[in-house]
This record gives structure tokens, C-alpha cells and sequence, in this order.
């Protein structure tokens, strides 16, 4: 009886262990998030364009991450804008940059590289080119 008693006691020792092991994983995923939005805000602020920034943010995100799977760019960018959106006051000015995270930034070069194709031809409807933003009211 008492040998079960031990053995009861040694489990209870391991799953407590293994719960409070488990804990460090999941504040470990939310500082990565962070650290990478502190990346690529710092950087983007600090004149360098998305590419850069992305690639050194994605970096920290990807390669500290406790999953057993490496992180995909769209959901590293997620995280990005998640941590953003949750403290908004330790990102000053950064919103203005998420948008590039889901490529907003290449979307006006694409319009102008047609633009350049056809420089002549009004675009369908008879609306004319030069306003690239639909929404610009």
C-alpha cells in the first residue's frame, strides 16, 4: 500500500511538472509576437522599407517559436498586427505600415506597371487612369 501511495505521489509530482513546463511556452509565443512587431516598427520607422524590415522580423518570429512547425508568413504577419492592435501605445505610428504586411504597398506598383503598358488607353468604362484609388472620395 504504501508503494502506491509513492507512485501516486511521484505521477502527481510529474504532471504538475509538466503543466508548469507547458506555461513558459505560451508566454514565450506571445513575446515572440511581440518582438517581432517591435522589429519591423522600429525598422519601418526608421526609414527602411518592408522588405528589409520583413525579413528581420519573420526571422525572430520563425526561428524562436516553440511549435513544432515553423511559422507561415501569413500568419507571422497576423501576429505582427495582432500585436500592434493589442498595445497600440508601444507601437506609436505603426499602424500605417500593417497594411504592407498584407500587400497593400505592391498593390499601387502593380496599377502603375499597367499604366506604363498602355500609356494612351483610357481604362475600362471610359474612367480615366490617373486616379489610381477608387475609394478616394
Amino acid at each position: 500500500m504504501l508503494r502506491s501511495g509513492q507512485s501516486l505521489a511521484v505521477c502527481t509530482l510529474g504532471l504538475i511538472g509538466a503543466l508548469v513546463g507547458a506555461l513558459p511556452q505560451a508566454v514565450a509565443a506571445e513575446t515572440t509576437e511581440t518582438k517581432g512587431a517591435k522589429i519591423y516598427c522600429f525598422m519601418r520607422s526608421s526609414g527602411n522599407d518592408h522588405s528589409v524590415s520583413w525579413n528581420a522580423s519573420y526571422a525572430v518570429i520563425k526561428r524562436q517559436g516553440n511549435g513544432m512547425f515553423k511559422t507561415s508568413p501569413e500568419h507571422a504577419s497576423v501576429m505582427i498586427t495582432e500585436a500592434v492592435v493589442k498595445d497600440p501605445g508601444n507601437f506609436p505610428d505603426c499602424g500605417q505600415y500593417l497594411g504592407d504586411l498584407f500587400g497593400a504597398g505592391s498593390r499601387k506598383g502593380t496599377t502603375q506597371s499597367y499604366s506604363s503598358m498602355a500609356p494612351n488607353a483610357t481604362a475600362i468604362n471610359g474612367f480615366d487612369d490617373q486616379d489610381d484609388d477608387r475609394y478616394s472620395y
